[in-house]
């Protein structure tokens, strides 16, 4: 197949493009390449792509409605996997405008690519963040998720929303994948897994918001892949036992369907960062701090989803995801 993958300079979508690539896909990755973090980042990222067999870069932002229109006329993907956003909990308190621009404009710009170029399948990036205000744990994508406590997961509801219409009105296949926490090598230094590793290393102190009472289902990157890939080979069908009088929110008559990414467990904070510690051999210096905005006491992932319609769910320990983090960050940077 050839496949659109956008946010091919970023974390998920460069890994993702590498397996598609490895399989033997064609893939046409799109990426603005944008200051939000580092791009030097995400150039050696695009450094391990380019000059592979089957692989062609567009730079392009995706609210640019001309430049996207032209990727998917001149491209004619088979299907698309859309990564690319403003990513960031924290930065949507500082910059919402960013989030509509990309996240809700863009995601517009992808949806009538698909609609006007006969996309096979578009795949694309929710968020746990969708869960926003939700409690009960695991979160599954049964429940509803209609109070997002940042800008960011209200953003990434309106995508799963937004796809759902367009799968209804266009029969166009749609899956949005919520993704949990993703962490690994080559991941995204505004992340926690990147950053505490960075400050033990260098000696410098961390910030432990809410006093360290916070879990999260930490995914690594490479069964996120695996995920993502699965789902992919995967277009769902319309669901006909679908009751709009007791509406599932993870399927429907059209031919739509969500999955969680996760690992399917809540590691608490402090005992992530134990294993942040015996991956370095540091131990952290903690700075205690409330809570802050748009958080989220927990993530806890219900796979159960994806694992019966693919056959995969996540199982990397976090002990072994971080002590392969370190591994490359020690290599990568040289400490």
């Amino acid at each position: 197949m050839k496949v659109l993958v956008t946010g091919a300079a970023g974390f998920i979508g460069f890994y993702t493009a590498k397996a598609l690539l490895d399989r033997g896909d064609q893939v046409v990755g799109l990426d603005n390449l944008n200051d939000y973090y580092d791009p030097g980042l995400k150039r050696a990222r695009l450094a391990q792509l380019d000059g592979r067999n089957g692989f062609h870069f567009i730079r392009a932002d995706l609210a640019d409605r001309d430049a996207i229109d032209a990727v998917f006329t001149q491209e004619k993907p088979d299907r698309v996997v859309h990564l690319g956003a403003q990513a960031g909990v924290r930065y949507s308190l500082e910059n919402p405008h960013a989030y509509i621009a990309s996240n809700v404009t863009g995601f517009l710009n992808m949806l009538e690519g698909c609609r006007y170029h006969g996309c096979g399948h578009l795949v694309f990036a929710s968020s746990s963040s969708v869960y926003g205000a939700n409690t009960a744990m695991p979160f599954s994508v049964h429940d509803g998720a209609d109070h997002p406590l940042s800008l960011y997961g209200a953003t990434k509801k309106s995508n799963e929303m937004m796809a759902h219409s367009y799968a209804h009105l266009y029969g166009l296949p749609m899956t949005g994948l919520r993704f949990f926490t993703v962490y690994g090598p080559w991941g995204r230094p505004d992340m926690a897994p990147f950053s505490f590793t960075a400050k033990i290393l260098a000696g410098q102190p961390i910030d432990v918001f809410n006093n360290g009472r916070h879990a999260r289902d930490f995914t690594y990157i490479d069964d996120i892949v695996e995920g993502v890939i699965r789902v992919l080979d995967r277009a769902p069908v319309a669901n006909p036992g679908w009751d709009s009088a007791a509406a599932d929110p993870a399927t429907s008559a059209a031919p739509y369907r969500l999955y969680n990414i996760g690992n399917h467990r809540a590691v608490e904070l402090m005992d992530f960062i134990a294993a942040i510690e015996q991956a370095t051999e540091r131990e952290a210096i903690k700075n205690f701090l409330p809570m802050q905005p748009g958080d989220v006491l927990a993530t806890y992932a219900d796979v159960d989803d994806l694992a019966r319609d693919v056959g995969f769910a996540p199982n990397t320990p976090i002990g072994e995801g971080m002590r392969r983090f370190v591994a490359w960050y020690r290599d990568y940077y040289g400490v």
